[in-house]
């Protein structure tokens, strides 16, 4: 998950305010209360600039959803790590699932528009998980299935895959909780690279244990 800078003259400039100001807008209010008036206003363009960049509202809803978030919103591909020994491939990609906390409130933003888009779909969340949260899961249950030695997927390598993720994701989810508990955790850029190690330590604790327990399942039944 990689968010972009806005940073640019111009043209991209005056796009990059338009999609910043309606991730803020969308967030806030959700897509229908939003006005492309007000969306315009805070960005400081004229509102024919809507149509010009993004066609109508509904194109701009969806570069605020996506956009901000780059190419890969759940995090790196772990199907490019598959070669890789497993310590490693997750500490990468726990490492590239985290660092969007590094940049602040933008992300809070994104997050929020999130949330909202759950509980007011557009289609756009449904988007999100059909072109990138599915391939990304599917990706690592099959790295599981291989590093197991099974046959075939079944029900616990997908509960196994979705708590490893889990661990990353109540770091976004949870950030108003973790900065009351303990703020360091996710303070600066340093300690969010330890806690990507330590996801990777605590994942692949979790891949022995269910190695261990499919074992002697297996034994019982000999």
């Amino acid at each position: 998950m990689v968010i972009k800078e806005n940073t640019g003259t111009g043209t991209h400039a005056a796009r990059s305010r338009l999609v910043m100001s309606a991730l803020r807008l969308f967030a806030e209010k959700g897509y229908k209360a939003a006005s492309t008036r007000e969306i315009c206003d805070a960005a400081g363009a004229n509102i024919s600039a809507i149509r010009y960049y993004f066609g109508d509202k509904a194109g701009l809803y969806r570069a605020a959803f996506f956009e901000p978030m780059g190419d890969t919103p759940c995090g790196s591909n772990i199907a490019n790590y598959a070669d890789l020994p497993l310590p490693i491939a997750l500490g990468k990609f726990f490492s590239e699932f985290l660092d969007p906390l590094k940049k602040g409130e933008e992300l809070g933003w994104v997050m929020k528009l999130h949330f909202r888009e759950m509980i007011e779909p557009t289609g756009a969340w449904q988007q999100e998980i059909d072109s990138e949260i599915k391939p990304q899961h599917d990706a690592l249950v099959l790295l599981l299935k291989e590093h197991l030695g099974l046959k075939a997927i079944d029900a616990d390598l997908h509960r196994l895959a979705f708590s490893m993720v889990g661990m990353a994701v109540h770091f976004y989810v949870g950030q108003d909780i973790i900065s009351i508990i303990d703020p360091q955790i996710i303070s600066t850029p340093k300690s969010i690279d330890d806690l990507a190690e330590r996801l990777a330590g605590y994942a692949v604790a979790m891949i022995a244990s269910e190695a261990a327990r499919r074992a002697e399942a297996g034994s019982r039944h000999e």
